[in-house]
């Protein structure tokens, strides 16, 4: 008695498009289920049988019969897995909200004074204590908070602002950034620093567990330097100058170079309330060389473009050195500000999509 062989089982026609994702999804799937599944696709449209695949994939005749009727019938959807989902939820969906509720609240609101915050397993405690769940481990209890969006945060604070024209003064200098006037030329103008000669904790690739290591102990024998800076909107530039001291006399002179650098033009300078700024000596030599001064409100200093720039520089030109000497990191700030300058473009849309674009009184308190 002859026994008949099982007739030989293709994939359908496979167009060059197909063909081109079958290979992508060859090279890069990192699902060992989808990536088997398209290989064998792949081998079938290229006049592979079913022995030769299974040899090559040592997997059962059955599963590759299986996989090429799925394509052939749903496409690359028979290439995704379909988990089972493993066991039922023992918690539900309500007690998942409240779990994360309690989350979200602080060990006091309980009457706690042990502690301030939750760990994971004070928190399991916690619910167990309070009948909330029976038990719960806190692997289960982080996918649970992860599901309902509750992460650990740090907490931040909020600066309440004094004065009664912040709204007025935000718009104006808005305004400034939005519509430059055809006059004049825009300028950001403030101090960064002291700069110190210490280690300075910072970034860097390296091997895992192998981190670059900063000396913990220095002296201050060399005191400190303060930087005064220019950002221009109209080229995105940097114009700086390290002094000892930061007083109005340095200040002023910053503005004299600005002046002599812009003849021609009225400047508008957006500046902060830094009480050097606003000496009379200052305001009197201001108002007769064409500068306006432009002030910021009160504990508005995150409206100066050019504290963005400062936090770019002090993250690439200083975080991760120990400098030990000033000359040394001036050349490091003073090469950083080249390279920059060098890239520099016109400084356009300032926080375009921010809720200080809507503000029409200043909020109470934190959002």
């Amino acid at each position: 008695m002859t026994v008949a062989r099982r007739p030989g089982v293709f994939v359908r026609s496979v167009s060059v498009e197909e063909g081109r994702r079958l290979q992508r999804i060859g090279r890069t799937s990192k699902d060992p289920v989808r990536l088997r599944r398209a290989i064998v696709v792949l081998m079938s449209a290229q006049g592979q049988p079913v022995r030769n695949i299974t040899s090559l994939l040592q997997v059962s005749q059955d599963y590759v019969r299986d996989v090429i009727h799925a394509f052939n019938g749903r496409g690359f959807d028979a290439l995704d897995p379909k988990w089972s989902g493993g066991r039922p939820r023992t918690i539900d969906d309500q007690t998942r909200e409240r779990v994360c509720l309690i989350a979200r609240t602080s060990p006091a609101d309980w009457k706690i004074a042990a502690f301030s915050t939750w760990s994971l397993a004070k928190l399991a405690e916690h619910l167990v204590q309070r009948r909330v769940v029976p038990a719960i481990s806190r692997e289960t209890l982080r996918r649970i908070l992860h599901e309902g969006r509750v992460s650990w945060q740090t907490t931040t604070t909020w600066k309440s602002s004094n004065d009664p024209h912040f709204i007025a003064k935000m718009h104006r200098v808005l305004e400034l950034y939005d519509a430059p006037p055809a006059d004049g030329r825009v300028v950001c103008v403030d101090e960064f620093g002291p700069l110190g000669l210490q280690p300075r904790k910072g970034k860097a690739w390296r091997r895992v567990r192998s981190p670059r290591r900063l000396r913990a102990t220095y002296n201050r024998y060399d005191g400190v330097m303060h930087m005064l800076a220019a950002l221009d909107l109209a080229t995105g530039k940097i114009y700086y100058r390290i002094r000892k001291r930061k007083r109005w006399r340095e200040f002023l002179d910053l503005l004299k170079a600005l002046r002599s650098r812009w003849s021609g033009e009225k400047l508008y300078v957006v500046l902060d309330n830094f009480s050097p700024h606003k000496h009379p000596n200052v305001r009197a030599w201001a108002a007769a060389n064409e500068i306006e001064l432009v002030f910021l409100p009160t504990y508005g200093s995150w409206l100066n473009w050019i504290e963005s720039e400062f936090a770019a520089l002090r993250y690439f030109a200083l975080n991760g050195t120990d400098h030990r000497s000033h000359d040394e990191q001036n050349a490091a700030i003073n090469a950083y500000i080249r390279w920059y300058n060098a890239r520099a473009a016109p400084k356009t849309a300032f926080a375009p999509d921010s809720p200080i674009r809507t503000w029409t009184q200043y909020p109470a308190k934190a959002a």
